[in-house]
């Protein structure tokens, strides 16, 4: 056999040999990853402890604002704009001349029919001397009173077109964005501008009627709205509907508000919470931390463990359903199923899992508040 040859054989034996040894070396890692069970490297959470509180129960629901006084005036009878004597949104006060309609010819009308009433009444006058002397019949004097009478009720008639004409200011309030024009003719009933006094103001609210035990003139509410950016207004009870509506089953409610800064306008809509006087002990938690599913809600629980193949010591979860109360703010009341002081995860729980190892870093732990005031809303 050739030198040629033989290096040749050599060459393959020698490749050949790198290659079992390559896959036995890949087979050797694949057997060993095989063998060794794979661990996840813990997740990172925040977490809150579970305390207690003292809760003044409330009743909430979604009101309605009214005004105290509001209406949209418009013309009894027919006429022509001679004036306007407002702007529109104005501050006017009851009595405040708004709209004169034109009244030239029951001005004129009323000045013949007081000169006639004046007639009238110097002939009553005069069969009444008459009458005295017995130099006329009763008759007479009955004619002349009831002339005199006729005179009066015409002079009142015209005076009254006249004040129908001339459309005033029934309450002190803000005026609206006027809807009529100088010359214009109106027919009777035309809207002509909306007078709606704010300070203070109603908010309309119904409850059911299980709650009706609790409610009273007086108590306190609390009034919210996207309007109010981040203020509460308080305001009290002052009407409860006698009747409960046959359809809903539920009670309508009134309460009052001061409104100096006539930031709430009738027809908003607002958050209204009825703070009952009773005062209960709760065990509150962020809202974050609640799981919510279609069997029950959970939280988890975050226990000390010792890792059972190297002994030291961790924290892991616990899966643990809950009963849940009230909600206020961020946080929810807890009625059973955890301890005060127990350590909950409060983000990221839709992730996590039952015996799981977790690392505690509160540093970006969501701020509950029970009063929370968002920054962008």
């Amino acid at each position: 056999m050739s030198t040629k040859n033989k290096k040749l054989i050599y060459t393959i034996g020698g490749l050949l040999a790198l290659v079992v040894i390559l896959v036995g070396i890949r087979a050797l890692q694949i057997r060993k990853m095989m063998t060794t069970p794979f661990m996840m490297p813990p997740d990172t959470v925040t977490t809150a402890q579970a305390r207690e509180d003292i809760w003044a129960p409330a009743l909430k629901a979604v009101g309605s604002l009214a005004a105290v006084e509001g209406t949209t005036l418009s013309n009894e009878l027919p006429g022509t704009v001679t004036k306007i004597a407002f702007e529109s949104g104005a501050q006017v006060k009851k009595g405040d001349l708004l709209v004169q309609l034109d009244v030239s010819a029951e001005a004129a009308q009323l000045a013949s029919a007081k000169a006639a009433a004046e007639l009238a009444d110097i002939n009553l006058k005069r069969a009444q001397d008459l009458r005295t002397q017995n130099s006329n019949s009763q008759s007479d004097l009955d004619s002349a009173e009831a002339q005199a009478k006729q005179a009066e009720a015409s002079v009142a008639n015209l005076e009254s077109a006249v004040a129908k004409k001339t459309i005033a200011a029934p309450f002190d309030g803000r005026i609206g964005i006027r809807t009529v024009n100088l010359g214009q003719y109106l027919p009777a009933g035309t809207a002509i501008v909306s007078l709606q006094s704010l300070d203070p103001i109603y908010v309309d609210f119904s409850l059911p009627q299980q709650q009706l035990a609790d409610l009273a003139p007086g108590l306190t509410v609390h009034v919210t709205s996207d309007a109010l950016a981040d203020q509460i207004i308080e305001g009290k009870i002052t009407a409860i509907d006698p009747q409960v509506d046959n359809a809903t089953r539920n009670v309508q409610v009134q309460a009052t508000l001061d409104n100096h800064d006539e930031a709430l306008r009738p027809g908003m809509f607002a958050n209204v919470a009825v703070e009952l006087p009773a005062k209960n002990k709760v065990l509150i938690i962020p809202e974050t931390a609640v799981l919510a599913t279609p069997y029950g809600d959970s939280v988890f629980v975050v226990d000390e463990a010792k890792d059972p193949t190297t002994g030291q010591a961790g924290k892991v979860l616990r899966q643990q359903f809950v009963q849940l109360g009230v909600t206020r703010g961020d946080f929810v009341s807890v009625t059973s199923g955890l301890k005060p002081d127990e350590t909950v995860v409060t983000s990221g729980v839709f992730k996590l899992r039952n015996k799981e190892a977790v690392v505690i870093d509160n540093t970006l732990a969501p701020d509950a508040k029970l009063a929370p005031k968002p920054s962008d809303s």
